[in-house]
């Protein structure tokens, strides 16, 4: 299947079973958010086109949003957990072994923005995959990380989700 296929495969999914976007959304939260399997889960596409759904069908955006909220926050969290607890080490599993410039590029941006690093990074594709665990890694205190860590996965969610949420509705609505 390509990523086109499985775009549409996971939204139809969520179309027809709606009880099950919940789920289905934090768990692609989680996946964007894991160091290991972020780099393999093309998760924002998707959550982008799930965004178009809110409004479309039975789904709301309040519990949407939190859903990908707490998964982005909850990915971020275990990512920092294996750096703090495994170090250097965690770097060395596929597929981080195989992009040792991107661990080397978050660790560069970690030291120079710190907990602001941690926020900003969720936003850059890659370097959300390895910043979280960098901060570990760098022994970054938990209550820091994880007041970067909550703030930016909120309004990461109501990013990602709000554009296909709000904005499809409104330009509807200006050219009916």
């Amino acid at each position: 299947m390509d990523f086109t296929g499985m775009i549409q495969t996971i939204t139809d999914f969520i179309s027809a079973h709606p009880q099950w976007a919940l789920g289905v959304i934090f768990i692609l939260s989680f996946g964007e958010s894991l160091a290991f399997i972020s780099l393999l889960l093309p998760a924002t596409v998707i959550l982008l086109a799930t965004g178009a759904l809110i409004g479309e069908s039975e789904l709301r955006f309040f519990p949407v949003w939190l859903a990908a909220a707490l998964g982005a926050f909850v990915g971020d969290w275990l990512s920092w957990w294996i750096g703090f607890h495994y170090s250097h080490r965690a770097v060395t599993v596929w597929p981080l072994s195989r992009k040792p410039m991107l661990v080397q590029r978050g660790h560069t941006f970690f030291e120079r923005w710190g907990a602001w690093g941690v926020f900003i990074g969720r936003f850059f594709g890659p370097l959300r995959a390895v910043v979280p665990l960098v901060a570990g890694i760098c022994r970054m205190p938990s209550a820091k990380f994880q007041l970067a860590n909550i703030t930016s996965a909120m309004v990461w969610a109501f990013g990602i989700l709000a554009p296909g949420a709000l904005g499809i509705p409104w330009l509807a609505n200006l050219f009916s």
